[in-house]
């Protein structure tokens, strides 16, 4: 039947949505898996985890708490919370497909979101052109059978990996560590799925991937669970994946995101740019996959597991993407697989978890109102937004002589200036320590201010990225800190709306556009300003211990960024319709930015 020869690849959606923050993104799959659509847990707080938990079962099903301190508690908060998950989501998926196709049905819903490119689309399409009542039913039955679920995956940031210890002071071991507590209740959960590791290598929590058999190949080859690397450089990825590969670990995906130019922590490169990045990607990824599955497949026999054929390994990219023009273009022109739509969707109510308050900041905000700061403890920048409650809380505990916050939850205890076990540096315990050791050196003012200023600029992130989801669901305990943290990309700057997951969904693959009359830089153009931005302001930052070996950084740096602004030049010359006023403009952007550039005097 022609209506079947339809239905061979390019199933579903082209676009995932990233993991935003601790609880903004927290029960997406709720809310989109059934739709084809995939998105990513974080799964770093299981005390956010257990409450949702409640939340999602208190009219469905019973709910059997999981004290924090029963052994094991961690853990076992992380697998019940993705096993409800999973089952909820396989519930409204089978459902879903037993609607009739009727408007305004929940199964087309499904169908219509997805792009016209997708032939399960066209096959949808093919359907309703029917006129005869068997054949109409033959296919809506095929249609069926072939429906996909979007992927329910999990996030883990590699270097999130605190140090536990007991009642007595004692080390409770590496299979304790937070990381990998996280990856051992992934790992026994019923989902089939891929856990996203993000933020850098950690080698003890990768070799930890060998203990659980689903992430190895079964007798036809498929994998249960599957590992993605989010990646800034080609480099940084082929030596990941190499040391997966030597352990008969297969990476199924690199998730290539901008170092910048992407909402929460950022990753500065040392210059690199996304279009040369993903041309590194594009010219080399052959030679990788060969070279990584010689690797992988001598691991595996000494393991005693054979495998049919070299396992899938997509490519995708995050970071910055605003139009669908851009979409596509980096969907066809470098070969990807997907692309990751993150910050927009915080403006998506029914997607993701947003208070009211801060959603109505998000959309008024202006540029200015997105930027790059040392908010973060973990000492790594941190993509920020002006006017957020918890700015307005740490501001309000400097003028009272409180500085810092109450450390209750503990993710993200790192230093041991003062301390024989790590703390905090947002924690009021630290700041004050580290004001009164400040205060000893008898600096001179300027520099005093500036000290201080950095000390007190953390935030609490283990509660501030939580409050929102609280607030919205009305969950808040009494007199819990409801102070709001976000860290959208400053691509958010340009949606100015509250859309549905259908605007959103048809602006991604051109069907309505939500920037129409937004002036906005190309992604590429934006990227590269806010590299040079950022080296300005690193250059300003060391000019007073400026030495040669700091200025050859800068210097490399600085050239880097100059061959990238080579490359898209020689780019944009190769995009069809030279002529059209949209490269104009992206030719005259870029020549702005390398006149800036060329200013900057190291």
């Amino acid at each position: 039947m022609q209506f079947q020869h339809l239905l061979i690849k390019n199933m579903s959606h082209t676009f995932h949505i990233p993991v935003l923050g601790l609880g903004y993104s927290i029960d997406t799959p709720l809310k989109v898996a059934r739709y084809g659509i995939s998105s990513v847990i974080s799964i770093v707080d299981d005390e956010l985890i257990e409450r949702m938990r409640e939340f999602h079962t208190k009219n469905t099903e019973a709910f059997t708490p999981i004290a924090k301190t029963a052994p094991d508690s961690r853990e076992k908060r992380i697998t019940a919370y993705l096993n409800m998950v999973n089952r909820m989501v396989n519930q409204q998926f089978e459902e879903l497909k037993k609607q009739p196709f009727e408007q305004g049905s929940d199964i087309c819903r499904y169908f219509e979101l997805l792009p016209e490119s997708s032939q399960l689309k066209q096959s949808y399409d093919f359907m309703k052109g029917f006129s005869d009542s068997e054949q109409i039913n033959v296919c809506q039955d095929i249609l069926r059978d072939i429906m996909t679920k979007g992927d329910i995956d999990v996030n883990i940031m590699s270097k999130l990996d605190k140090m536990n210890f007991n009642a007595d002071n004692e080390y409770t071991g590496d299979e304790h560590t937070d990381a990998l507590v996280a990856l051992r209740a992934f790992a026994k959960s019923d989902l089939e799925s891929s856990v996203i590791l993000s933020a850098g290598m950690n080698p003890r929590l990768y070799s930890y991937l060998e203990n659980f058999s689903d992430f190895f190949p079964d007798e036809r080859g498929c994998l249960k669970k599957k590992v993605i690397l989010k990646v800034s450089d080609f480099r940084s990825a082929f030596i990941q994946a190499k040391f997966l590969a030597k352990k008969g670990l297969w990476v199924s995906e690199f998730r290539v995101e901008s170092g910048l130019n992407c909402g929460g922590h950022a990753f500065a490169t040392q210059g690199y740019l996304l279009g040369p990045i993903l041309e590194e990607f594009k010219q080399k990824r052959a030679e990788m996959i060969g070279e990584l599955d010689q690797i992988y497949r001598a691991a595996l026999l000494n393991k005693g597991i054979t495998c049919p054929a070299t396992p899938k390994q997509r490519l995708s990219v995050q970071g910055g993407i605003g139009t669908s023009e851009e979409n596509n273009f980096l969907l066809e022109y470098y070969d990807l697989d997907a692309t990751g739509w993150g910050s927009p969707f915080l403006l998506v109510p029914e997607v993701t978890n947003v208070d009211d308050d801060t959603l109505k900041l998000l959309t008024e905000a202006q540029e200015e109102d997105f930027y790059l700061s040392g908010a973060s403890p973990l000492g790594i920048l941190f993509n920020n937004f002006r006017g957020t409650t918890i700015e307005k809380q740490r501001l309000q505990r400097l003028e009272k002589g409180r500085p810092g916050s109450p450390c209750l939850k503990k993710y993200l205890v790192t230093n041991t200036e003062f301390t024989e076990q790590p703390i905090c540096t947002a924690s009021r315990e630290y700041q004050n320590l580290k004001i009164t050791q400040l205060q000893s050196l008898q600096l001179p003012e300027a520099e005093y201010r500036g000290q201080f200023d950095a000390i007190t600029e953390k935030i609490c992130l283990c509660e501030g990225l939580c409050s929102a989801v609280y607030i919205k669901h009305n969950i808040s305990k009494p007199k819990e800190n409801k102070a709001v943290a976000i860290c959208p990309g400053p691509n958010l700057a340009y949606f100015s709306g509250v859309y549905s997951l259908e605007e959103m969904v048809k602006h991604i693959y051109g069907k309505l556009d939500l920037l129409a009359k937004i002036k906005r830089p190309h992604i590429f153009i934006k990227e590269l300003n806010l590299y040079i931005d950022y080296l300005q302001q690193d250059v300003k930052a060391h000019l007073k211990d400026l030495n040669d070996k700091k200025i050859k950084q800068f210097s490399s740096f600085k050239a880097q960024l100059q061959e990238g602004i080579a490359y898209y030049r020689q780019l944009f010359s190769q995009w069809p319709d030279q002529a059209s006023e949209l490269l104009k403009i992206c030719y005259n952007e870029l020549s702005v930015s390398e006149n800036k550039l060329k200013e900057l005097i190291i």
